[in-house]
Parts: structure tokens; sequence; C-alpha cells
């Protein structure tokens, strides 16, 4: 009725363990490693980067990666978390970002949301944009139907000009009639490379 299972010596578990390769020859992962990899790519395990984390240079991901820590380069991923004390300097493209943090740089996503502890500075170019009350952002947004794709991708990457320079105002002219003839800096089609 009962039976008591057999004892399995470590060899034998050892035997029935995946063997992981390890080569100092080659960049690539071994297969063993590779198919756990992408096991826990689809089981949607993220990669997080820690608050005490900084890093400088660039990140590519094909899955959802967590930022908490502090990045100083450009981010690529499908799904990308910017955490309340994250940041990041540079340009995000992802299928699905959610901002709580700051960044500072242009966002290209299917989806962006901007929480309510967001700050923005810099341009999005997005198929979906949500932004909550309290969010902060400063920069110019533009609906694109496919916002990852390389023709958005060149009008999206032009540098910012710096504007048109203010012009002096000459002694006899009426200070309040220069000002009022300029227009505001939000409407100078100058200011931004998404007009």
């Amino acid at each position: 009725m009962f039976s008591k299972a057999k004892q399995k010596s470590p060899t034998d578990e050892r035997a029935k363990a995946p063997a992981l390769e390890v080569s100092a020859s080659s960049s690539s992962p071994a297969p063993a490693q590779a198919k756990r990899s992408s096991a826990m790519r689809a089981a949607g395990v993220p990669s997080i980067i820690s608050a005490d984390v900084v890093l400088r240079g660039n990140v590519n991901s094909g899955g959802e990666v967590q930022l908490d820590g502090a990045l100083e380069g450009d981010i690529k991923a499908a799904t990308l978390i910017v955490g309340e004390k994250a940041s990041v300097k540079g340009e995000i493209i992802c299928e699905s970002v959610v901002v709580r943090g700051r960044v500072e740089g242009g966002i290209r996503a299917r989806q962006v949301a901007l929480a309510a502890t967001a700050h923005i500075i810099g341009d999005i170019l997005h198929s979906s944009l949500s932004v909550e009350s309290g969010a902060h952002f400063e920069g110019n947004c533009r609906h694109s139907d496919d916002p990852l794709s390389d023709a958005s991708a060149n009008d999206f990457r032009k540098t910012r000009p710096g504007g048109p320079a203010p012009r002096p105002i000459a002694a006899g002219d009426d200070q309040r009639s220069a000002v009022a003839n300029e227009a505001p800096s939000f409407l100078s089609g100058a200011r931004s490379p998404l007009r």
C-alpha cells in the first residue's frame, strides 16, 4: 500500500542536472544557458537594475527591464519601468514604457505612461500616451502610427536647435511692443525637430 521512496545518491542527481558550459573563447552563451535564459524571459522575469547601481553606456534587452538606479546612456527594451528614484540621461526606445522617475532625453515607444511622480525633459514619440495628474513634462510629444520605425527615428533624432537669438532692442524701440511681437517659445517652430 505505502512504499518508502528510495534515497537518491548525489551522483544520480548530478547526472540528471543540466550541464552548464562556460567557454572562455566565446562571447555567446552556452546552449544550456541560452535555454535557461529564454525560459526565464518566457516566464516574465524582469531584469532589475537596483537603486544603488549607476550604469554608463547603452542597455539592450529583449525582455522587461525595471530600472531603479541611474543610467547615463540609451536603453532599448521590450518593456521598461523607470522607478520613482531612477534617472535616465539618454534615449529610450521600447514597446511599452512606464516612467515614475526622471528622464532627460527622448522617448520612442508604442505605449507611454507617465506617472504622477514622473519628470521628463525631452520629446516623446508615441502611439499611445497617458499622463497622470502631477507629472512634469518639458518637451514636445507627437503621435506616430509606428514610433519605432526607421523613418520616425530619423525625424526624432535630429538635434533640437537652440531657437532664434533674441533681437537686440534699440534705444528708440518701445520695449513692450518688441516683447509683444515675439511668439512664445513653446509655439516656435524652431524649438523642436518634431514639427
